[in-house]
Parts: structure tokens; C-alpha cells; sequence
């Protein structure tokens, strides 16, 4: 597993919950160390086992973890690049699902030796979508709920979200059904095209 991935979960354990939780989870997983190196490259069963002790420690379900996961991502304040990336999708939540099927690419400009999942949009009706989520790496697939959850609330819309996902050896395979109710529910937050200083 790519470090980025690993260093992300850390921050988001210490950001949202403190350091104790952070350090008995690692306690708990047994890894030999506490803080994962963004660049480097680590075994997938260190990144299976962290997230089972965060789990653990917090007396969490995996999937609601994972989805608060991918929340974090796009709504902490110190991750605003993940935003930005996620933002130069288009002006509006249904503008970014249409540029889900390019974000791998975006991504991959940034980290590229990142493993990223297939991403693949379709539209059944208007307003109506389903999206789907391949990847090798099992137990992941509720983080890009999370993801999409927060974009919705970035972009001040209304969605209603639905998912179902199989893991197997193969990893996960997940469907997400996405029906936008109201593109401007709320007044999203505030974004340009030009980084801050």
C-alpha cells in the first residue's frame, strides 16, 4: 500500500480522535512503529491491521469508519489539495460525477505510482446515477461514500446516497446509487481556481 494512503489514515485518527487513540490502536496492531512515511511503499496487511485497531479501539464499524475516512479527506482544513483536485471536476456537483471517469488521470499527475481504484459513471435518468468502484485493495470502497458525501456538501447539494459492496479475494466492488434531490440545497463552500498564498 502506498504510504500516502497509510499517512492519510494516521491523520485522520490523530486529527479526529488524538494521539492516545492513535498510539493504542498501533499498540494494538502491533506494527513495530507509530507514524508511516507518505513516500514510502508498506505491506497491505500493516494497512489492514491499523485499520482494524483504529476499529477496535473506537468501537467502530469499518465501513462507517472508512466513510468518515473519506470525508476527512475533502472537508479537514489540511487537506485542502485533495479538495482542489476533487474540485477541478467542474462548477457543480453533477459537473464533477460527469468527471468522476477522469480523476484517476488527475491523480495520477499528482502520485504517479499511486494504485488508484476504477472509477465508472452512469446515468440511468436525470439526476439519477450509479457509480462504480473496482479496486484490489478489499475494504475500501466506503471511503469514496464519504468521499462523495462531502463533495455534495462542498458543492451545497442535496443527494441522496445508496451502496452496495462485495469484497472477495479480488478486493472490493461496489455499487453506488446517487440521486441528486436539489443541486442548490445549501450555499457551498467557496472555492476558486487559484491556490492561497
Amino acid at each position: 500500500m502506498h504510504g500516502v494512503i497509510n499517512r492519510s489514515i494516521q491523520c485522520f485518527v490523530r486529527d479526529s480522535y488524538g494521539d492516545e487513540v492513535w498510539q493504542s490502536a498501533c499498540q494494538i496492531a502491533d506494527l513495530g512503529f507509530d507514524n508511516f512515511e507518505a513516500m514510502l511503499t508498506y505491506e497491505d496487511r500493516l494497512t489492514d491491521k491499523i485499520i482494524t485497531a483504529v476499529c477496535k479501539v473506537l468501537v467502530r464499524d469499518h465501513d462507517e469508519l472508512m466513510a468518515d475516512l473519506g470525508t476527512y479527506l475533502v472537508a479537514h482544513p489540511n487537506l485542502n489539495a485533495i479538495r482542489r483536485l476533487l474540485r477541478f471536476g467542474g462548477e457543480s456537483f453533477e459537473e464533477f460525477l460527469h468527471s468522476i471517469d477522469d480523476l484517476p488521470g488527475r491523480v495520477r499527475l499528482a502520485l504517479p505510482d499511486l494504485d488508484f481504484p476504477k472509477l465508472e459513471l452512469r446515468e440511468n435518468g436525470p439526476g439519477n446515477y450509479r457509480m462504480s468502484f473496482v479496486w484490489d485493495k478489499a475494504g475500501f470502497g466506503a471511503v469514496a461514500v464519504g468521499v462523495l458525501r462531502a463533495m455534495a456538501d462542498d458543492y451545497g447539494a442535496l443527494v441522496l446516497l445508496d451502496y452496495e459492496t462485495r469484497t472477495g479475494r479480488s478486493g472490493d466492488h461496489m455499487n453506488v446509487s446517487i440521486e441528486l434531490l436539489d443541486m442548490k440545497f445549501a450555499t457551498g463552500r467557496a472555492f476558486t481556481l487559484q491556490a492561497q498564498a
